[in-house]
C-alpha cells in the first residue's frame, strides 16, 4: 500500500508540474501579445476620452508709448499690447450616450465603447462693447473618430476650423449679451470615459447638469470622481444624473466601462489551481477503492490524471476561438467522457457513472467554475473543501485503519502427528 500511495504521489507531482507549465505558456500567450493587442484596438478604436467644456474668450489691443535709445538718439515708439479676456461660463446642459462594445483580441476582451455627446454651453460678455469671441471645444483625445461634429451659436450654424487638436469659430457679441454655443458628436473610446470641469486642478461650474444613460448594468465610478445625485434604472441600463448650481471641485465626472470575463487570464488560474483538483478528486478515490475493496493500479491514476489534464489543454486553447462557457463546457463533456470511459473498462459501469463521474464533476468541473464567480472563488472552494472534509469523515467514521492497512495474517494448515 505504502509503494501504490508513493506512486500516486509522483503522478500527482508530475501531473502538477505539466499543469504549472500549461498556466505559464497561457499568460505567456496572453501578455506577450496583449500589448501589442492593445495598441491595435487603439488604433482602430480609439483610446480612453476625456471631455472638457469649451472656453471662450475675445483679445482687445492696447498701445502704449515706450522711449529708447538708438544710435545715440532718443526715440519713442509705439507699442501693442495684446489682452486676452476670457467669458465666464455661466451654464452647461450635458447629454451623454455610452454604447458598450467589447472587442476580442487574442485572449483579452476589450472595453470598447461608443458614445454621442451633446452640450449647451452659456457664456456671457461681461465687457460693455461688442467683441468678436473666440470659441474654442478641446477634443477629449487625439486618437478617435468624431462624426457629425456640429457647433451652433444660438441655434445657427457656424464655420469651424480644426486647429492644435480644437474646433473652434469665431463671432461677434454684444456687451454684455449671453449666448448658448451648443456643440454635438459622435465618437467611440476604450475603457473609461471622463469628463473634466476645466483644466485647472480645482475649477468651478455654475448651473451645471449631465445627464447620462448607459445600455450595461455594471456601472463602475473610478476613484476621485463625483457620484451622480440621482440614478434610475432602466431596461438595459442606467439614467444617471449630476445636477450642481455652483460647484468648486477639483475632480472628475467618470465611467468605467465594465471588464468582460478574460478567457487567458481565467484559463490560466483554473491550470495553476489544478493540483488542488486533482488532489480531492485522488484522496477520494483512494477512500472510496480502499473501503469498497477495488484494486486500482497507480498506472490506472495515471490515465485519470492524464484525463484531468486533457479538460485543462483543450481549454487552453478552445478559449481564442470560441467563448469561454462553451469553452468550458466542452472540455468538461471530453474529460468526464474520458474518465467513465477508461473506468467503465477497469472496474465497471456502475462506479464509473456513479462515484467516480460525480467526484469529477464535483472536484474538476464545478470546481474549476469556482473561478467564474468573480469575489467568491476562495469561499466556494473553501465551502466545497470543509463539506467533502465532513462526508469523508462521517463515512470513514467506522473504518478500522490498523485492520485495513495491517499485515494480514496468514493461517497454517493443521498437521496430524498422530
Amino acid at each position: 500500500m505504502t509503494k501504490r500511495i508513493i506512486a500516486i504521489a509522483l503522478i500527482f507531482l508530475c501531473t502538477s508540474v505539466a499543469w504549472a507549465i500549461l498556466g505559464a505558456t497561457l499568460f505567456a500567450r496572453t501578455y506577450d501579445s496583449g500589448a501589442i493587442s492593445a495598441d491595435r484596438v487603439e488604433s482602430t478604436w480609439g483610446t480612453a476620452q476625456n471631455q472638457a467644456p469649451p472656453t471662450a474668450s475675445y483679445t482687445t489691443t492696447t498701445t502704449r508709448q515706450q522711449a529708447g535709445i538708438e544710435n545715440g538718439i532718443q526715440v519713442v515708439r509705439t507699442m501693442s499690447d495684446d489682452h486676452i479676456t476670457s467669458l465666464p461660463l455661466e451654464s452647461s446642459k450635458i447629454d451623454v450616450d455610452l454604447d458598450l462594445q467589447h472587442r476580442q483580441k487574442g485572449l483579452l476582451w476589450y472595453s470598447t465603447y461608443k458614445v454621442n455627446f451633446a452640450g449647451v454651453y452659456g457664456f456671457r460678455n461681461t465687457s460693455d462693447q461688442e467683441q468678436t469671441v473666440d470659441f474654442r471645444l478641446q477634443f477629449p483625445t487625439t486618437k478617435a473618430i468624431y462624426d457629425n461634429l456640429t457647433l451652433t451659436v444660438d441655434g445657427n450654424n457656424v464655420p469651424l476650423t480644426n486647429v492644435n487638436n480644437a474646433a473652434t469659430t469665431a463671432i461677434k457679441v454684444a456687451g454684455g449679451a449671453t449666448v448658448q454655443l451648443a456643440v454635438s458628436y459622435s465618437s467611440q473610446g476604450l475603457n473609461v470615459w471622463r469628463y473634466s470641469f476645466g483644466s485647472d486642478n480645482v475649477a468651478q461650474v455654475r448651473d451645471f447638469t449631465l445627464h447620462m444613460k448607459t445600455n450595461f448594468k455594471d456601472i463602475d465610478f473610478p476613484d476621485n470622481t463625483l457620484s451622480p445625485s440621482e440614478k434610475y434604472e432602466t431596461a438595459d441600463g442606467w439614467d444617471l444624473n449630476w445636477t450642481y448650481k455652483s460647484l468648486v471641485s477639483g475632480y472628475e465626472i467618470a465611467m468605467a466601462m465594465p471588464e468582460k470575463l478574460q478567457p487567458g487570464p481565467l484559463a490560466g488560474r483554473i491550470s495553476f489551481f489544478a493540483p488542488v483538483s486533482l488532489f480531492f478528486f485522488f484522496f477520494l478515490m483512494i477512500i472510496i477503492t480502499t473501503m469498497r475493496g477495488i484494486d486500482l493500479h497507480p498506472m490506472n491514476y495515471f490515465f485519470l490524471a492524464a484525463a484531468f489534464f486533457a479538460f485543462h489543454l483543450l481549454l487552453a486553447y478552445l478559449v481564442d476561438h470560441i467563448s469561454i462557457h462553451a469553452a468550458f463546457a466542452i472540455s468538461a463533456l471530453v474529460s468526464v467522457f474520458l474518465v467513465v470511459s477508461y473506468l467503465r473498462l477497469v472496474v465497471g459501469i456502475g462506479f464509473a457513472s456513479r462515484e467516480a463521474a460525480l467526484a469529477q464533476i464535483i472536484y474538476l468541473v464545478l470546481f474549476s467554475y469556482a473561478f467564474f464567480l468573480k469575489g467568491f472563488t476562495g469561499l466556494a472552494i473553501t465551502i466545497g473543501s470543509i463539506l467533502t472534509l465532513f462526508v469523508v469523515m462521517q463515512v470513514t467514521g467506522r473504518v478500522r485503519w490498523a485492520e485495513r492497512f495491517g499485515p494480514k495474517s496468514t493461517a497454517q494448515p493443521a498437521v496430524d502427528l498422530s
